[in-house]
Parts: structure tokens; C-alpha cells; sequence
């Protein structure tokens, strides 16, 4: 395995690889989610896997976590290394954003729900990143997880309205064996918050069954959520939404579109997210 953490050097590294390239993007602090992206591109006939490891600064607000944000980069290599990633780009807020830097990547509409409403600029952070990165990495295939949903239909309506030569792949939700899915920011729970965050997954799997009992009434199926979360007192919803998966805007009533339920949930400081998609 090699590493880069400019992107001249990257470049010639790139040069190196064999086609077709497979690249996952994260910002460190890997588990076993981001192992699984690196499984996929494998197993979907990658024959070089890039990793990217970056903490981008301007996807977080103003009171945010950036400087609190989780960071092992040496647990990080040796886990890539084990799962037998060819290539790590690791640069620097100054390397990917210059002085002087002014260029912007906005997706409007569908960055506008949900996330983009609860944290205002998120998902300009997010879509400049992920563009730099494209351009520099150059892949064939693009690994991401279902957990950030709205982040994947962000990036999916920017590599189609750019013309980005590449297939976006949104993976399962990684869950640890209680359910809960896996995030770098679940370390900051407490062992009572942790063993209580489990609500999150639960109220999904309740909707989802009455999903499958023929409860087609989204406005029914949003109450059906907030019950459970609501019967852990640890939990603080932020938000609960049922929302056509497409375009993220918010469905009532009974209806056939397809459905993403997702939600944000705090733990004391924590917030947590996760979704699920019906059918």
C-alpha cells in the first residue's frame, strides 16, 4: 500500500494503478462500515481500491465538531493495509484548499431538506470536496453508504449534472450486531447512551413492518417512528421525515412512491443519524 499527501504526488502514484480504479472517500476514523465500501469495490471487479482520508473543514457549521472530531490515522493505515487498499490520498485543509481558494460546488434543490435545513451549508462542503476529489482521483466506481443518504442523492445529482465520468455505489447501512449503525461519532456516547441509541433502529424496523403489513400512509408511518423514539427519554428528536426517496421532499398521506424514512436523534451532544428506504 502506498500514500500521498499532495496531489502531485498522488497523481504519479494514480499513474500506477490498474484500471478500472475504485475510490472511497472518508474522513478517517475508519470501522468497519468504511471496510465494507473497500469489500465492495473489490468484489464489484476493481482492480485497484484509492482511499481518501481527509477531515473537511467546510462541511461543518460554525458549532460543529470539526476540532473534536475523532482522528487515528495510524489505526486507520494499518486497517487499510489489512484490507489490501493499493493507494491512501491524505492531504491537508491547505492542500485541498489553498489561499485564495473561491470555487464552490452547489447542488440546489435536493441539498435543500432534511440535512441541508438542520445544518446550513453541509452539503456545499460536501459536494466541492467529493468534485476535488473525483477530479483528482479519477475512478472508475465511487463507494458510499446508504447511512448518508441525502449525502449519496446529493453526490448522485452532481455526478449526473456534471458529467462526471464515473458509477456512483450506495452500499448497506453497516450495523453493529445490536442494530445501531456504525458512525465514528458513536464513540462519544456514553455506555447508557450507547446501549439506549439502539431506539434509532428499532423505530425503523417497526415502520418498516408495518410498512410490510400494508401501512402505506406516510403521515401514520412517521407517527409509528416518533412513538418509539419518544419512549426513550434519552433521546432528543430533531427531526423524523418520510420523504420521497428522489427528490427528498416530504410525503403525507397514502401513497406508492418509494420512501425514505430517515432521522436525526441526539444523545446528550451526540447526534446520530440513520434511515431506512420502504420498499
Amino acid at each position: 500500500m502506498k500514500t500521498a499527501s499532495t496531489i502531485l504526488e498522488f497523481r504519479a502514484l494514480r499513474k500506477e494503478l490498474p484500471e478500472p480504479v475504485g475510490f472511497v472517500p472518508t474522513m478517517g476514523y475508519l470501522h468497519d462500515g468504511h471496510i465494507s465500501l473497500v469489500r465492495a469495490a473489490k468484489e464489484q471487479g476493481c482492480a485497484s481500491v484509492v482511499v481518501s482520508i481527509f477531515v473537511n473543514p467546510t462541511q461543518f457549521g460554525p458549532a460543529e465538531d470539526l476540532a473534536k472530531y475523532p482522528r487515528n490515522p495510524e489505526g486507520d493505515l494499518a486497517l487499510l493495509q489489512a484490507a489490501g487498499v493499493d493507494l491512501v490520498f491524505f492531504p491537508t485543509p491547505e492542500i485541498m484548499y489553498p489561499k485564495g481558494y473561491q470555487t464552490w460546488v452547489t447542488v440546489e434543490e435536493v441539498s435543500q431538506p432534511l440535512e441541508g435545513s438542520m445544518r446550513p451549508g453541509h452539503f456545499r462542503g460536501v459536494a466541492t470536496v467529493v468534485a476535488k476529489l473525483f477530479n483528482i482521483v479519477q475512478p472508475q466506481k465511487a463507494f458510499f453508504g446508504q447511512k448518508d443518504a441525502q449525502q449519496s442523492a446529493v453526490l448522485q445529482r452532481m455526478v449526473k449534472d456534471l458529467d462526471f465520468p464515473l458509477e456512483m455505489v450506495v452500499c448497506p447501512t453497516r450495523r453493529e450486531a445490536d442494530g445501531l449503525a456504525m458512525s465514528s461519532r458513536n464513540t462519544y456516547l456514553t455506555p447508557e447512551q450507547r446501549q439506549k441509541a439502539v431506539v434509532l433502529h428499532r423505530s425503523l424496523t417497526t415502520a418498516q413492518k408495518a410498512y410490510q403489513q400494508g401501512e402505506h400512509d406516510a403521515t401514520r408511518l412517521r407517527q409509528i417512528v416518533l412513538d418509539i423514539l419518544h419512549t426513550e427519554p434519552l433521546a432528543e428528536v430533531q427531526y423524523v421525515s418520510v420523504a420521497n426517496a428522489e427528490s427528498l421532499l416530504e410525503v403525507e398521506g397514502v401513497t406508492d412512491t418509494r420512501l425514505l424514512i430517515s432521522m436525526a436523534v441526539y444523545f446528550g451532544k451526540t447526534r446520530l443519524i440513520d434511515n431506512i428506504l420502504l420498499p
